[in-house]
């Protein structure tokens, strides 16, 4: 598609991609809105009529996309697989990666649109031939440890109008120009199908037989006490386990066919190495064999230096630098040089 003034722009209805709405039409663009359902709680269409609004008010077209079927079999039905295999599942991450973006491009192409865009608060930058998605300006905002595995036929068509701007300025922008529910609209936090407690999430959508009460077990085999089910602890957690030994313990391992958990303290969470799957890599130049690489398994913690080598049954090696604790199956990790987001995957051990 030869390039064009044109920008499918993904509104939720909040704060960001109502802000960015209003700077890609400062900047001269086109701005189509989409509405993408994904998850509605007890059938809350209230962001759907706010994003409606908005491009009303602001004279653009408004589409709402209906993908809650897909959304259900993409993200939630893994979401509770991975659970119930005793991993740690990572949705915000396949979200991004493998629906909402290609939704975008998908839509953005039988509508004739060269641009998509989001209220991301990330930027991206062209290193030799390769984009590269990059930190946003705000480190308390920053959404690029989830974007590691879009391809350059996205990156390159993406715009990313809040990259530059703190949430500070974004509500600011929006009381200037009048627009007070969304300069006042609260964060959203968490998964954004079960946004504070994954267990209740699972007892309510899975048989009451599917998670039995199980027992911990220290790392000689001796056993601690009761445990609610498995699929109700990851590995690293310290609180809600719901004994008290008088020492600090940590969830190590997780058997699931046993049910069983295994606790240890925190150094014998310690590894210098994990393998990935599903892996992307922007350029393998800038990432494979090279020493200065940092790696995090964590949104916003533990950031190690690492080395990344291919191997032969196509997953990548992580040879950490330093120890790092509580590595989960299931993870995501994502490679970095200084502002600039090179790869990433998903941890299998």
């Amino acid at each position: 598609m030869e390039p064009n003034k044109k920008v499918l722009l993904g509104m939720s209805g909040g704060t960001d991609s109502s802000v960015a709405a209003l700077l890609l039409q400062d900047a001269g663009y086109e701005v189509t809105g989409v509405t993408f359902r994904f998850y509605e709680k007890e059938g809350d269409t209230e962001y759907l009529e706010d994003a409606r609004a908005l491009c009303e008010r602001l004279g653009i077209k408004h589409i709402a996309y209906d993908v809650r079927d897909t959304f259900r079999q993409t993200i939630i039905d893994y979401f509770i697989r991975e659970y119930m295999a005793g991993h740690t599942p990572v949705p915000c991450t396949l979200c991004n990666n493998y629906l909402k973006w290609p939704l975008l491009k998908k839509l953005a192409d039988e509508q004739g649109i060269y641009h998509f865009a989001t209220g991301h608060y990330v930027r991206k930058r062209l290193i030799g031939n390769y984009y590269h998605i990059t930190t946003g300006a705000d480190p308390d905002k920053d959404q690029s440890f989830f974007l590691w595995g879009l391809p350059q036929d996205i990156l390159q068509r993406m715009l990313l109008p809040m990259g530059e701007l703190t949430k500070t300025n974004v509500r600011q922008i929006a009381e200037d120009r009048g627009f007070l529910k969304a300069a006042r609209k609260r964060d959203s936090l968490g998964v954004c199908f079960c946004p504070m407690d994954y267990r209740t999430f699972l007892r309510r959508e899975l048989p009451a037989e599917s998670i039995q009460p199980g027992k911990f077990f220290d790392e000689m085999g001796r056993f601690i006490a009761r445990h609610e089910g498995y699929p109700f602890y990851t590995i690293g957690q310290r609180r809600g386990l719901g004994i008290d030994l008088n020492r600090a313990v940590f969830v190590k391992e997780i058997i699931p066919e046993e049910n069983k958990v295994i606790l240890g303290d925190l150094k014998s969470l310690e590894k210098t190495a994990m393998c990935l799957k599903d892996w992307n890599i922007t350029n393998p130049d800038l990432l494979l064999g090279k020493s200065d690489v940092i790696v995090k398994i964590r949104y916003r913690k533990q950031a190690n230096r690492c080395t990344v080598t291919l191997q032969p049954d196509n997953t990548l090696f992580v040879q950490l630098h330093e120890p790092l604790t509580a590595i989960a199956s299931g993870q995501a990790a994502a490679f970095y040089r200084d502002d600039v987001v090179l790869g990433g995957g998903i941890i299998l051990f």
